[in-house]
């Protein structure tokens, strides 16, 4: 019974639930501090020879204080 949700939904669906579940669960500052954690930006970066060119927004963050680390 440990994987009852399998047949309903994917793995990224369920951990997309619990993660919204454990954040309402938390107090107001510490969940406020987990929804900005949980908002990404996305861009890209066109490569020709070996040499990155600019990178470019796709979905920019909101805030642009701070700078987002990169993986």
């Amino acid at each position: 019974m440990s994987a009852y949700w399998r047949p309903f939904f994917s793995f990224n669906k369920y951990s997309q639930i619990s993660a919204r579940a454990l954040r309402n669960s938390l107090k107001e500052s510490e969940r406020l501090a987990a929804e900005k954690r949980g908002l990404t930006g996305l861009r890209y970066q066109k490569w020709e020879g070996g040499q990155g060119g600019q990178q470019t927004w796709i979905d920019p963050p909101e805030s642009t204080g701070s700078a987002a680390k990169s993986a």
